[in-house]
């Protein structure tokens, strides 16, 4: 297979010109200087150290309606494969990983459980998992690491990850030290909105809300059309709305959080002081739809706490679209649904309430995948620069 390219120095012009490939795919010179905003002349120099490094394609012309009748558009494509990241998600119990190209296409994939979570097991899990995924791969140029909790993804640190149990971690460092490729690190919830910016619904868009239900409740945003980090690498912390003063307990100290509420421990632990026995939030849905009036009870209030955490991000953002997804987004979650959109709608202020709602089932290699967009987006915004 052919030799990883080498970076030229890239100026802002070009940067832009490849990041716009990456997220299509391809288009013509023309549409490149309409999209961008550069002259024909500097597309033709911001492509050229592209094309001369391999991770670019011109595929001859085609016919097209962009000018003059008849006239021909040279079409430029990104060579996808031509670089290669492993995308990773670590959670308490497993780690899924992929493999996968420009266009975030997965290419291969390797799930692997954890049994330690001390860092310096971890770290060497992934080492091997990494190992195992860019073997026969000499494209595989980066690493992208998607683990919950207080992540900096400028310096790669983990300040805290309550389900990890980790504090004060430079992963990034570590898992670079130990694989030799540049690594990036994120939290989990910006890593799937960083992947639905590039290659999914956020393309395009302006703003965007992505929370995600399960163990924790998480929130991304997209401001801008960029994603939102804060200055202290917490931002969107919807989990951490109040909804109720007197309400349970959170991990986090106060009381009546969405998360605490609504997670899926708290779910669990509702229906267990109500003396009903179930397993998992599915066993719990399963009750209320037999009619089990505390089971229902559990999970309006689950569903009310979320509807009012997005109605909060709606007022503040204004986000053109909120996708809820996450591990509890399946089956078992239309028990909760309307009590989410009705929560919502009443909070929801003025315009805010006109935010596209959309729900989507998501499968743990989606969290890797996401962690590999951000690879990507590293490998895009700083290729060339030293």
């Amino acid at each position: 297979m052919p030799a990883r390219p080498q970076a030229p120095t890239l100026s802002p012009a070009a940067t832009r010109v490849f990041q716009r490939l990456v997220m299509s795919g391809d288009a013509s010179r023309t549409a490149l200087a309409n999209d961008t905003g550069l002259t024909p002349g500097a597309i033709t120099r911001a492509v050229r150290p592209l094309l001369e490094a391999g991770l670019l394609d011109e595929t001859g012309d085609r016919a097209s309606s962009e000018g003059a009748l008849g006239r021909p558009a040279t079409m430029v494509t990104v060579r996808a494969r031509a670089h290669q990241v492993v995308g990773v998600k670590i959670t308490a119990d497993q780690m899924f990983g992929v493999v996968a190209d420009l266009r975030c296409q997965v290419l291969d994939e390797l799930t692997l459980p954890v049994t330690d979570l001390r860092p310096d097991a971890v770290v060497a899990q992934v080492a091997e998992l990494v190992d195992h995924l860019r073997a026969g791969r000499p494209e595989v140029g980066g690493v992208g690491l998607a683990v919950s909790g207080d992540v900096d993804a400028a310096t790669g640190h983990v300040a805290y990850s309550p389900f990890l149990g980790w504090r004060d971690l430079p992963l990034g460092e570590l898992v670079a030290r130990r694989t030799g490729l540049p690594t990036t690190v994120e939290n989990d919830v910006r890593a799937l909105l960083t992947g639905e910016r590039w290659y999914g619904v956020g393309r395009g868009l302006s703003s965007l809300a992505l929370v995600t239900v399960g163990t924790g409740i998480g929130c991304a945003l997209l401001v801008n059309g960029q994603v939102v980090h804060g200055s202290f690498g917490v931002a969107g912390e919807v989990g951490h709305v109040l909804v109720d003063p007197d309400g349970p307990l959170c991990h986090c100290g106060n009381r009546g959080c969405v998360e605490a509420i609504a997670g899926s421990a708290a779910i669990l632990d509702g229906v267990a002081a109500a003396g009903l026995d179930a397993g998992s939030v599915g066993e719990v849905a399963e009750l209320a739809r037999s009619g089990q009036a505390d089971a229902v009870r559990v999970l309006a209030d689950a569903g009310s706490a979320i509807g009012t955490g997005i109605a909060t991000i709606a007022n503040l953002l204004g986000a053109q679209h909120i996708l809820i997804t996450g591990e509890a987004i399946g089956s078992d979650y239309d028990v909760m649904d309307p009590h989410v959109r009705e929560a919502f709608e009443e909070r929801a202020f003025g315009s805010a309430a006109r935010s596209a709602i959309e729900l989507r089932p998501l499968r743990f290699v989606d969290w890797a995948r996401g962690a590999a967009a951000c690879a990507v987006e590293d490998f895009v915004t700083h290729y060339g620069r030293s």
